[in-house]
């Protein structure tokens, strides 16, 4: 009987983990299938000539401000079904 109610509560527990999995796969899935607006990570552009050091900069410069543009983009919150 015991052996029984373990079985039970196992197959329990295993369904609302799968329905929990499909809901938040569903979400993921509706979320990567709608384009994305506002600014695009790019590769950064190096100015001929310039040394190495400037180079980095000018890259580390550049990267500061693609990450400073992508946090001031409002993230969309998905609906609760």
């Amino acid at each position: 009987m015991r052996a029984i109610f373990s079985i039970l509560g196992l197959l329990v527990v295993i369904a609302i983990i799968g329905l929990l999995a499909k809901k938040q796969l569903g979400a993921v899935s509706e979320l990567s299938t709608k384009p994305q607006n506002g600014p695009q990570v790019s590769v950064p552009t190096n100015t001929p000539g310039a040394t190495a050091q400037q180079q980095s900069q000018q890259i580390q410069q550049q990267i500061k401000q693609s990450v400073e543009a992508s946090m001031q983009q409002v993230r969309p919150v998905p609906d609760e079904k």
